[in-house]
C-alpha cells in the first residue's frame, strides 16, 4: 500500500517562533520583582500547553502567602513578554519548510493551542502568513492539545483524512495530540527540551535545518506507509 501525503501540518509556538523562552523570562522577572527566583525545571511542567501541571499565578501566591493584583501584574508580563518576542526571528528553517511546503504544492496547515490573532500576527511579521492555508487554533475547539481536537479539527479544515497528513511538533503534548488524531508525526524539539526523546513520535529531528523539507519527506514516506498498513 502506498500512501501519498498531502499536507504538512505545523505547531506554532517553539516550532515556527520562539515563543516559550521569552514567556519563562517574562514570569521569571515577575517572580523576581517579588524576590523568589522561578527555577526552570519548575517551568518545564508548562511546556506546550497553556493548561500545564505548574500554574505561576498560583505558585505566585502561594509563594508571596496572599492574593496579587494580577490585572497590573499581566500587563507587566505581556509588556516584557512581547518585548522579548518582537525581536525573535523565525526558528531555524521554520521558513524555508513552509515555503517548501507552499512551493511543492502541499496543503499546509497550522494547529496550535494559541488563540488565532497571536498566530497570525506573528506570521504576518514574519512574512509568512501566505504559506498557510487553514488555521486551527485555540478559539476553534473545546479541548486543546493533548486532546486531539485541534488536529481534527485542522483535517476537517483541510478536507483531508489523518493518513493524508504528517504533523511536526516541538513538545510531547503536541506530539501526544497529533498521534491521538491519527496523524503521522515528527518530533523537533523545542529548543528549551532539546535532547528530550519523544517516544510517541514516529519521527525525530533535532532541528529542521538538520534536513530539507523533501529529504525528510522521502525518508519518513516508507515509514508512514508501514503504519498505515498496519
Amino acid at each position: 500500500m502506498v500512501t501519498m501525503i498531502r499536507a504538512i501540518i505545523f505547531d506554532f509556538d517553539g516550532l515556527i517562533l520562539e515563543t516559550e523562552e521569552p514567556t519563562y523570562q517574562a514570569w521569571a522577572e515577575i517572580y523576581q520583582s517579588f524576590g523568589f527566583p522561578l527555577p526552570f525545571s519548575t517551568w518545564m511542567a508548562n511546556v506546550g500547553t497553556t493548561q500545564g501541571d505548574f500554574d505561576p499565578r498560583s505558585e505566585l501566591e502561594r509563594l508571596v502567602k496572599g492574593s496579587l493584583d494580577w490585572e497590573q501584574i499581566e500587563l507587566r508580563r505581556r509588556a516584557i513578554e512581547n518585548q522579548l518576542i518582537e525581536t525573535q526571528p523565525a526558528l531555524p528553517g521554520a521558513a524555508q519548510y513552509l515555503q517548501d511546503a507552499r512551493r511543492l504544492g502541499y496543503k499546509v496547515g497550522i494547529a496550535s493551542n494559541s488563540p488565532i490573532a497571536w498566530v497570525t500576527k506573528y506570521m504576518s511579521r514574519l512574512g509568512l502568513l501566505d504559506c498557510v492555508d487553514r488555521f486551527s487554533t485555540s478559539d476553534f475547539v473545546k479541548h486543546i492539545k493533548p486532546d486531539p481536537e485541534i488536529y481534527l479539527n485542522a483535517l476537517q479544515a483541510l478536507e483531508l483524512s489523518a493518513a493524508d497528513a504528517i504533523a511536526l511538533e516541538d513538545s510531547l503534548i503536541g506530539v501526544r495530540a497529533a498521534r491521538r488524531a491519527g496523524i503521522f508525526c515528527v518530533a523537533v524539539p523545542n529548543p528549551l527540551i532539546r535532547g528530550v526523546t519523544f517516544a510517541e513520535a514516529n519521527f525525530q529531528l533535532q532541528s529542521l535545518e538538520e534536513m530539507p523539507l523533501e529529504s525528510l519527506l522521502e525518508r519518513i514516506n516508507p515509514l508512514k506507509t508501514q503504519e498505515v498498513a498496519a
